[in-house]
């Protein structure tokens, strides 16, 4: 099914929950910038030191990687999410891992990483209540802060087996279920929020501190990554996470933001991942290397809050997502750039500065097939002789031709009757 098929399922069954849901983060997350009076400089700040890193990308993961061994902890670079996973499989089988906790990671589900393990015979535990509770029910996350936004209570108490949907009971009960997988788990996985490049640690921003149980407990941590989370220092560093929280959930800072080096009680390993976003770099496209998956431009959209995360179809909805699954497979997701009003709400609030209209505009340029009349009507423009001339074809052609060569614009538009003579003579 496309986008706009599941959108409106969706919308019939939650759309207006999950618009008031999100709408309240909205206001959260406005109230929580108004204290900051710099904000915009912030804004400013952060989107250049973004523009740095983009432009010195290769030179700063270099030197990541000579600082992050320095400080005691190993790094594998991979060049797609196929190499990733084999990496994080050759790993885990040194230790003879048979059960993993993990972290919520949006790069190990662009990885596909949990179904790769399972099929290796891997038991994976998602452990963010949120991930745990969508991976119980066989689904993938719809929003990438709030991965079960579209579920309800009684949903949850419904793959708990209980009848009390009280959140708080439900709550108990799943820690309760998820402490006995930490304990007894072989290996930990997480992503990263942040890699500072001059000191080599990576930071992990969580609020339910599952995060941190899976990294410390069991004797070996792999930290899986894409190469744009890399920033240069540590007062780069402080900025960001300013920033992170406030656009995320409203908060001043997330509960726990934690600065990984080297593990003390067993191994930890980063591996770097590219899977296409070197390749990113030399296209009109490379801005969306910026994101720091704050996820504002999902909570304002006005089109995401009404047709939710899963109509999107990629693993990361909303307005980046709509410009990273084409990159992804443009055949398959070429309707996402459309599922887009272009009001500029997402570019508002972008802590990074995103241009989101000016980019899905170019992608939906990208994903469309050139149309050699509406590439004549362009270029008439420009020209009197050439309009005339080609209004006068305009009305020599048959209707049924005419919507057959606009059939990407007729397709939800209904072709208007060509007047038989011009205005102008």
């Amino acid at each position: 099914m496309k986008h706009q098929d599941l959108a409106i399922k969706f919308y019939k069954e939650k759309g207006k929950k999950h618009d008031k849901a999100l709408w309240a983060i909205r206001q959260k997350r406005d109230k929580a910038i108004k204290g900051v009076k710099e904000w915009e400089i912030l804004r400013r700040e952060a989107s250049e030191i973004k523009d740095y890193v983009i432009e010195n990308l290769k030179e700063l993961i270099d030197e990541f990687i000579k600082n992050a061994k320095n400080e005691g902890v190993e790094v594998y670079f991979a060049k797609d999410a196929k190499e990733h996973n084999e990496i994080v499989l050759k790993l885990l089988k040194e230790i003879n891992a048979k059960k993993i906790v993990k972290s919520k990671s949006m790069l190990t589900e662009e990885c596909s990483l949990n179904e790769f393990l399972e099929k290796n015979e891997i038991n994976v535990i998602d452990t963010d209540l949120g991930e745990r509770i969508v991976q119980l029910r066989g689904e993938k996350p719809s929003h990438i802060v709030l991965p079960a936004i579209h579920t309800t209570k009684e949903d949850v108490a419904k793959i708990l087996n209980e009848t009390n949907t009280d959140p708080t009971y439900l709550t108990r009960k799943m820690r309760a279920l998820l402490r006995k997988e930490f304990l007894s788990a072989d290996a930990g996985i997480s992503g990263a929020n942040f890699l500072v490049a001059n000191k080599g640690y990576a930071v992990v921003c969580t609020n339910e501190g599952n995060a941190d149980l899976g990294a410390i407990l069991p004797p070996l941590h792999i930290i899986s990554v894409g190469i744009e989370k890399i920033i240069p220092n540590m007062k780069d560093l402080g900025l960001f996470l300013r920033m992170l929280a406030r656009n995320a959930t409203g908060q001043a800072i997330t509960t726990y933001s934690t600065i990984f080096g080297k593990k003390d009680n067993g191994k930890r390993i980063i591996i770097l991942v590219d899977n296409g976003r070197f390749e990113r770099l030399n296209t009109k496209f490379k801005e969306t290397l910026k994101c720091i998956r704050c996820s504002a431009c999902l909570t304002t959209c006005p089109v995401f809050r009404r047709s939710g995360g899963h109509s999107y179809r990629y693993i990361i909805p909303g307005p980046i997502g709509s410009l990273l699954a084409p990159l992804k497979d443009k055949n398959e997701y070429n309707d996402l750039p459309f599922a887009c009003t272009l009001c500029g709400s997402c570019e508002m609030v972008c802590p990074v500065k995103i241009p989101f209209s000016k980019q899905l505009r170019e992608m939906r340029k990208y994903v469309t097939n050139e149309n050699i009349m509406v590439k004549i009507a362009e270029k008439s423009m420009h020209s009197a002789t050439m309009f005339k001339l080609f209004s006068k074809i305009i009305r020599l052609t048959p209707k049924p031709i005419l919507e057959k060569t606009l059939n990407q614009w007729s397709q939800y538009r209904a072709l208007p009757a060509i007047p038989k003579e011009r205005f102008i003579k």
